[in-house]
This record gives structure tokens, C-alpha cells and sequence, in this order.
């Protein structure tokens, strides 16, 4: 069997003449005690997705609406039912935490447990969760970056995500598997159960920095409150008031309703080309401070700040 490491890749394990094995990186063999090698073998093996085997948190358990007969009943098979069975140990007549995707929240009650299958009877809540109110234009990562980002994504609440490729971002970055479809919407939905929401972020990948821009960002963002994250920025977070759900006017509210879009640069920084396109665009300069961050701790870092705000 063969499981990915978080830190060392590729570990395959097995045993020869009564001796557990492990070979890390198709270098290293280990002998270990096969006390000792399933439990640290539990501690990477939780979820499988795309082949891999990897920790992941679920606080709600999120349901599609294919998966639910017309009697609210779903049954379950995947990472889902393993996370029930094995971490949770629930049993029959436990109540869980449910949501259905893009829909409301709601309970599950396990109804059976038979193999690899649980049972749920759902009662969902009659209203859905508000959507994120923040979209996020971000130029392209290292795919080994952004893969790490997804989740966090998700789990921070943004409701959508624009690739861009920027002047110093490589081509080859979007030849990755990490923006394929079936790749990120795993991902995201880790994010989703680990922050007990059920909205899932739309992605949109584009490939060329200049037509996305000058054609159709203002078309597609018209009523979108732009901020354009740069160390160049003087202005922080703190002085854009408006962004405050504390509104006293009728004017302040309508201003705190609009959604925001955030753009982020690549490690090596936006061009000032690129920087005065997003301004004639109506984006607003600021910055952190005079440290110069790695595009994931910006990103999560800032998403956390503007979420802090409007709530």
C-alpha cells in the first residue's frame, strides 16, 4: 500500500518475513515495529483524494442534494462515512452536524451502519447561510503553493477565486493538476467542512493578465469594492470605514453590502503596468506594513483581517 507523506512525499509500506517496512522517497527503508508504523500511518491515512491519503477536519458533514432521496434519507460510502465510523464513533441514533451543499444547515441522524456505509436521516433548517461576501483575484501561485491554499480558501469564506497570470508568474504554472476541476473542488470542500459552511467557491482561471483586465474585470466586478494589496500601499485595512457592518446612515449600509474583491500579487509583486491597469479599475492601494510576505501568508493573512471587519 502506498500513502503521500505531508512533509516527504511518496511512503510505501509492507512486510517481508515478519519485518514492517517503509520506503520514503523510493531512497530511505526503515525497519519499524508495526506498533509503532500504524500508528504513525493513522496519523497521515484520514481522507483519500486523487490517490492521495491525507488529514482532514470535518466540523459538518456536507451532503449533496443528488445524495438525498425525496424522505431527507442519504447513504454514504466515502471519506464521509469513514470520518462517522472511525473518527466520530457514532452510533446509531447519533446526531450530527449536516449541511447541504450551497443550501442550509441542518442535523443527521445515523439510521445504519452496515460495511462501509452510514445511513442518514437529515432535517435541514428553512434558511441558507448568507454567501461569502468576499471574492478574491489572486495571480497564480506555485501550484505546490496553492495546493496547500485551497482549503484555506474555502475555510476563510470566499466566494470566488479569479487565477491570474501576471507579468511574474511562469506559463507552466497553469499546465498544473492543482486548478483541474476535480483537484481543487475536493480541496475546497475540506475548507467548507473544517469552517461549517456550505458555499462553495466558484473558480475562475485566467491565463492572460491584459484581456481579463481591460475586457471584462469591471463588467464582471461593476459593483464590487476593489482593494489591491501591494507593499507600496500607505493606506491598511483599518482606513477603509466603510467596510464596517457598524453603518449608521442608510448610505453607510448600502456601502456595507457591496461584496469586496481582493487582488493579491505574486511573490515577486505586481508590475506598476499591472498596478496602474487595477487602479484605473477603481482598485484601492494599501498595504501590511514594510514586511514582504509569501503570497499564502499575505493571502490568508488578509483574508482574516477583512472577515474580522465585516462580521
Amino acid at each position: 500500500m502506498q500513502v503521500a507523506h505531508p512533509r516527504k512525499g511518496l511512503v510505501k509500506y509492507f512486510n517481508s518475513g515478519g519485518v514492517n517496512a517503509v520506503i520514503i522517497g523510493e531512497k530511505n527503508v526503515h525497519a519499524l515495529q508495526y506498533a509503532g508504523l500504524k500508528n504513525k500511518l493513522q496519523e497521515w491515512m484520514v481522507a483519500s483524494v486523487g490517490g492521495a491519503i491525507h488529514s482532514v477536519c470535518m466540523n459538518l458533514i456536507i451532503i449533496h442534494p443528488s445524495e438525498v432521496d425525496e424522505e431527507h434519507h442519504v447513504v454514504l460510502t466515502d471519506d464521509r462515512a469513514r470520518h462517522i465510523r472511525k473518527v466520530l464513533n457514532a452510533g446509531i441514533g447519533k446526531e450530527l452536524r449536516v449541511g447541504l451543499l450551497d443550501g442550509p444547515l441542518g442535523t443527521g441522524t445515523v439510521q445504519s451502519l452496515e460495511g462501509h456505509q452510514v445511513g442518514l436521516s437529515c432535517v435541514f433548517d428553512g434558511a441558507v447561510p448568507p454567501k461569502p461576501r468576499m471574492d478574491l483575484l489572486l495571480a497564480m501561485p506555485r501550484p505546490k503553493v496553492l495546493k496547500r491554499m485551497w482549503a484555506q480558501l474555502a475555510a476563510l469564506g470566499v466566494g470566488r477565486i479569479v487565477l491570474l497570470r501576471a507579468d511574474k508568474v511562469e506559463r507552466y504554472y497553469f499546465d498544473s493538476h492543482v486548478i483541474a476541476p476535480d483537484f481543487y473542488n475536493k480541496m475546497l470542500m475540506e475548507g467548507l467542512q473544517q469552517a461549517r459552511c456550505t458555499h462553495l467557491p466558484t473558480v475562475q482561471i485566467e491565463p492572460l493578465f491584459k484581456p481579463f483586465v481591460e475586457d471584462r474585470l469591471g463588467a464582471e466586478f461593476s459593483r464590487h469594492w476593489k482593494l489591491l494589496a501591494d507593499p507600496s500601499g500607505e493606506k491598511r485595512i483599518r482606513d477603509f470605514q466603510a467596510l464596517s457592518s457598524s453603518a449608521k446612515t442608510a448610505a453607510d449600509l448600502r456601502e456595507t453590502e457591496r461584496r469586496i474583491l481582493l487582488a493579491i500579487g505574486p511573490e515577486g509583486g505586481w508590475t506598476n503596468f499591472e498596478l496602474e491597469m487595477l487602479k484605473e479599475r477603481g482598485f484601492e492601494l494599501f498595504g501590511m506594513g514594510n514586511r514582504i510576505l509569501r503570497t499564502d501568508t499575505a493571502t490568508v493573512g488578509l483574508l482574516a483581517a477583512l472577515s474580522a471587519i465585516l462580521e
